[in-house]
């Protein structure tokens, strides 16, 4: 996830609002062409001996699914092939309609608000990593430099919104109103310190990250630009009882597609979880025990 994402906006009472001026080029409507060269496939079958497509962010989630491709599907019996989308919305588009058989790339408080917005019936089947949010700068040294007037950018979905609002909040940042977490809407400040925010699509936050004193930014778009959470961040969430787990998910239904199975089984497999900790340093963290727990 990112997550990982989106779009599925909520109308808060706005602080203050900085609309991109520029083309969301990776919005909406915008996806990467599918960058694993088993491009094939033509979409989403029953078939159990046909290849399971699944849809990713490219990092980790691509990066996860490649190492699984190459590693264990064989050995397991599974055809594999990665599509990669760089926005939060196609893949579950693309699993509704059956264009793809899963994807890996959110959490389930986007999940869920994106299937009640979208009437979409997408459901999870297992958890695999967790890619803590951070706050950045390429101006400033620590958190606490963040002054009365300064920007920050923030993800304009509503599940990662009030996610970047609470660790603002749990930094000492800003305050949120009493009762409020990662819920929080920008009506839900109740002391913005001053701070001027913009709110942006995800995946557009890296590369505008000089533009403002500081961004929230999405794990994966994070490591994908470049930056290592465990080091680059000045504020960076907790892992642990982190509810923003990322998860394999399908169409409701889809669950006991026996590739389905096999695929769960591999990405919680100890291969797996010694990959994201050898991979990502910290940046990405298993979210599921021992094989076989």
């Amino acid at each position: 996830m990112r997550i990982a994402g989106k779009h599925a906006h909520r109308t808060p009472l706005r602080l203050t609002v900085a609309v991109a001026a520029a083309a969301l080029t990776l919005g909406l409507g915008a996806c990467s062409a599918p960058s694993d060269a088993d491009s094939g496939s033509s979409g989403a079958s029953g078939d159990a001996d046909a290849p399971l497509v699944v849809a990713a962010s490219p990092t980790p989630h691509g990066d996860i699914l490649a190492h699984v491709k190459k590693e264990l599907a064989a050995d397991a019996g599974l055809k594999l092939e990665i599509k990669e989308f760089d926005d939060y919305v196609l893949p579950n588009t693309a699993t509704q309609n059956g264009e793809v058989d899963a994807n890996f790339f959110q959490h389930q408080p986007y999940l869920d608000d994106f299937n009640e917005q979208k009437g979409t019936d997408i459901v999870p089947v297992v958890n695999v990593e967790i890619e803590p949010l951070g706050l950045y700068s390429e101006k400033l040294k620590d958190v606490k430099d963040l002054r009365s007037g300064s920007t920050v950018a923030l993800p304009d979905d509503a599940t990662n919104e009030g996610r970047a609002l609470k660790l603002l909040a749990d930094n000492g940042v800003i305050t949120l109103k009493k009762g409020v977490g990662s819920e929080a809407t920008l009506g839900d400040v109740a002391d913005a310190g001053g701070l001027e925010f913009k709110e942006l699509e995800a995946a557009q936050i890296p590369t505008r990250l000089g533009d403002v004193d500081a961004a929230v930014i999405n794990g994966n778009y994070a490591i994908g630009s470049g930056l290592k959470p465990a080091k680059d961040a000045l504020a960076l969430e907790e892992a642990e009882n982190n509810p923003y787990a990322n998860f394999l998910a399908v169409k409701r239904g889809n669950e006991d597609d026996p590739r389905i199975k096999k695929l769960a089984k591999l990405l919680t497999s100890d291969s797996v979880k010694e990959f994201i900790e050898k991979r990502f340093e910290g940046s990405v963290l298993p979210a599921f025990g021992p094989a076989g727990s």
